[in-house]
């Protein structure tokens, strides 16, 4: 593409990419001079040169400039850039039926299940925590929300390959820091507003407002759907300008669920939508996740898909990985690995780990606390570990720069009753939670769920997941004891 066709008065010169890490070779690129968290692009013009930029966007000024390089000072260089980046990539989410989904808990399970249902009817990609999913493609996740680059570049990716759709997920950070404001969003999705990333925006009005930022940005022809039980969920979508539609178990909603059953591997739900009633089964389990699951029908029903052509897709949605997830070897008491990591999310999974151990077994919890991030939790998480758990073990979870055990000690300061121990490795935790386990107890391993990875001093360290370490130590040594031990007796 050539730079006058981005700007005005500008050189007729060839532009092959786009810029925002100084560090990345890019030639022939545009780099933008972004205002980070902890660093200013402008102090990094003459690294961003060497890797190959032609062009800087710039909103302060530059000491020492180069004849061979177009300067180009703006306002405001992300509202520039998103514009830029969006037509660079060729407005891909213009092209494609957009859904939004933006709160504490629940986004990545929510995008998910948008993303196999509507499958089955349209090719649909998914960008969020888990993945960047599209067709036969599956990466590793950058950012929840990725860089303005990075996520029209995915998108283009995505419409390349002939998606139809995406449901991304919308983090308060992506947002306030203006990541997806040249999204063409069709669907927003608002899940609830809880205790979380107050290390960022400070205070809970600072992070409503970062969420309600994306609600009051739709167009006019888009629909916002918003959760009516929520105590912010009908004030986020007070200046929307869009169609707004609800949905809820306690209040009125268009969306209702006027009775369900909870079982242990199974929900029943009675469904009410603009005074229709449809009787659904699902395998998804947890009050919570009947949220997930209205918000779903309500996006895709808003967006033309009929609710008895979804029922076939919702009795049996595919396990969405690292969420509520069972890990299920054969042994005979349950293990669950779930991501959650904020007050609202542990106490929701918690609450149904405590609905289905029957009476007189153990709940035992294995979970930690990021390193670097909202440390106000911490006591937080000790509290509800005790509430619910017979037996608390204490580990690492992305400790960063950060002890380990001294995080450890700050979530043991909420504990007053239940018994608790400090290891420090992650996969020892696990190993010594199976081992202590009698039959139908219940093991929760929190805070990490599926992801690949541990941050670490140095940066990310590989990592194999809860669900997979759980499994493997099944194998390796629960089974394995187990059938010497009957060998023995014979």
């Amino acid at each position: 593409m050539k730079l006058n066709e981005l700007f005005e008065n500008v050189p007729d010169i060839e532009i092959r990419s786009l810029m925002a890490d100084s560090r990345k070779k890019r030639p022939d690129s545009i780099f933008f001079c972004v205002k980070g968290m902890m660093f200013d692009g402008h102090r990094f013009v003459e690294q961003a040169i060497e890797n190959g930029a032609r062009v800087i966007i710039h909103s302060e000024p530059i000491r020492n400039m180069h004849s061979d390089i177009t300067y180009i000072r703006v306002k405001d260089v992300v509202s520039v850039f998103n514009k830029v980046a969006d037509a660079f990539y060729g407005y891909p989410s213009h092209h494609m039926t957009m859904f939004g989904v933006t709160g504490t808990n629940g986004k990545s399970s929510i995008a998910c299940i948008i993303r196999d249902i509507l499958n089955e009817f349209q090719p649909t990609g998914y960008i969020g925590t888990i993945a960047i999913e599209y067709g036969s493609v599956k990466l590793p996740p950058l950012l929840t929300t990725p860089d303005i680059d990075d996520l029209h570049g995915i998108l283009r990716d995505m419409m390349d390959a002939g998606m139809k759709s995406c449901a991304l997920e919308a983090s308060s950070i992506g947002i306030e820091q203006g990541r997806v404001d040249s999204i063409d969003f069709d669907v927003a999705v608002f899940t609830n507003l809880t205790h979380d990333h107050l290390d960022y925006h400070g205070t809970m009005s600072n992070y409503f407002l970062a969420k309600k930022r994306l609600f009051d940005t739709m167009k006019e022809d888009a629909v916002a759907v918003t959760n009516a039980d929520d105590p912010y969920g009908m004030r986020i979508v007070e200046d929307c300008p869009c169609r707004v539609v609800t949905y809820g178990i306690e209040n009125k909603a268009d969306y209702q669920a006027v009775r369900y059953q909870l079982l242990k591997d199974r929900t029943r739900i009675t469904l009410k939508v603009y005074n229709m009633e449809y009787e659904l089964e699902t395998n998804l389990v947890a009050r919570f996740n009947i949220y997930n699951l209205l918000a779903v029908i309500a996006a895709l029903h808003e967006k033309g898909i009929e609710i008895a052509d979804m029922m076939p897709y919702i009795n049996d949605l595919s396990q969405i990985e690292g969420r509520m997830e069972r890990v299920d070897e054969g042994q005979p008491f349950n293990i669950i690995v779930d991501f959650a990591h904020t007050p609202d999310g542990i106490d929701k999974v918690c609450q149904y780990a405590s609905a289905i151990t029957p009476k007189g077994r153990r709940i035992i919890t294995v979970s930690g606390s990021a390193g670097k991030r909202d440390t106000a939790k911490r006591p937080i998480f000790g509290e509800i570990f005790d509430k619910y758990s017979d037996m608390i073990i204490l580990t690492e979870d992305d400790p960063r720069n950060e002890d380990p055990i001294e995080i450890a000690h700050e979530i043991a300061s909420g504990i007053k009753h239940t018994n608790y121990i400090i290891i420090e490795n992650r996969y020892d935790a696990i190993r010594q939670a199976i081992e202590l386990a009698d039959a139908e107890d219940t093991i929760l391993i929190l805070g990490k769920g599926d992801e690949k990875f541990m941050y670490r001093e140095f940066g990310r360290e590989p990592y194999e997941g809860d669900d997979a370490i759980a499994a493997e130590i099944l194998h390796k040594y629960y089974f394995d004891e187990k059938g010497e031990d009957e060998n023995e007796d014979e």
